[in-house]
């Protein structure tokens, strides 16, 4: 069943999704959008040192992902001007990762591919990677949830309650950076970030508990993904950049609906 590269890409689309839903909720909660950028966008930088030293690329891309945002989280600690700093690291890490793909002149490297994703030529490992990745990033969350939780909504409680939060950003950081390095071959580094907040913020208006906004934006995630990849076939359309369209499709119509209750 495997051999279809269809299936293969709605199984990788559906990965990704489980991987990013969860953890973009944290990502709204905390108000940490530019955060992933960061991220997601010093993963460029990982697949090119990847690529030069003829490692896995998803090594690479988590290993610089996981370096980007400890070092954002350990100099935002320091109370240096947090948006600044994010858009700073985060355009900077992009420039640095496509600087350094320009020396891999005796390798072959697609960047679109990994700027806008490439979910159509997922192989078996590809899909390998992208569901184990998804299983540890879901194992992560659900192991701290409620630490995670505690520590997003009120510090000082989590504190009271014996909960450093900075551990617990740190946890975050960690499952952030898995997402990173599963989602650069669905989505693209350039729309990771996309990934992780539209499915979140689209289930916000729904859910009356943390658990169900996590639970919605999973399904948001994993409708954005097949619906998007359903356009890039019928249309001949790029199919990360598909996917995020109808994820923002969803945003429209979840405002929309949420509008119209009010009136």
């Amino acid at each position: 069943m495997l051999d279809d590269f269809l299936i293969r890409a709605a199984l990788a689309g559906i990965g990704a999704a489980l991987a990013a839903a969860p953890l973009g909720c944290f990502v709204v909660w905390r108000r940490m959008a530019y955060f992933g950028d960061a991220t997601a966008h010093a993963a460029i930088l990982g697949v090119a040192l990847a690529l030069a030293l003829s490692i896995s690329v998803f090594a690479g891309a988590l290993a610089v992902a996981l370096v980007m945002g400890l070092a954002v989280s350990t100099l935002s600690a320091r109370d240096h001007a947090v948006d600044t700093l994010l858009g700073v690291m985060a355009h900077s890490a992009l420039a640095f990762g496509l600087v350094a793909a320009s020396f891999l002149t005796n390798v072959r490297i697609d960047l679109m591919a990994y700027l806008f994703g490439d979910i159509l030529a997922v192989s078996h490992t590809d899909l390998a990677v992208i569901w184990g990745g998804a299983a540890l990033v879901l194992a992560l969350v659900a192991w701290r949830w409620q630490a995670m939780l505690t520590a997003t909504l009120n510090p000082e409680l989590a504190r009271a309650a014996g909960i450093d939060p900075r551990r617990e950003q740190l946890v975050l950081t960690l499952a952030l950076a898995l997402v990173v390095a599963v989602a650069i071959k669905v989505v693209g580094a350039l729309l990771i970030t996309a990934l992780l907040i539209i499915p979140a913020a689209s289930a916000r208006p729904f859910a009356r508990t943390p658990e169900a906004m996590a639970l919605l934006a999973v399904g948001v995630g994993i409708a954005a993904a097949l619906a998007g990849l359903g356009a890039s076939l019928n249309f001949d359309t790029p199919a990360g950049p598909s996917i995020v369209a109808a994820a923002a499709v969803g945003f429209a119509l979840s405002t929309a609906i949420t509008a119209f209750r009010r009136n």
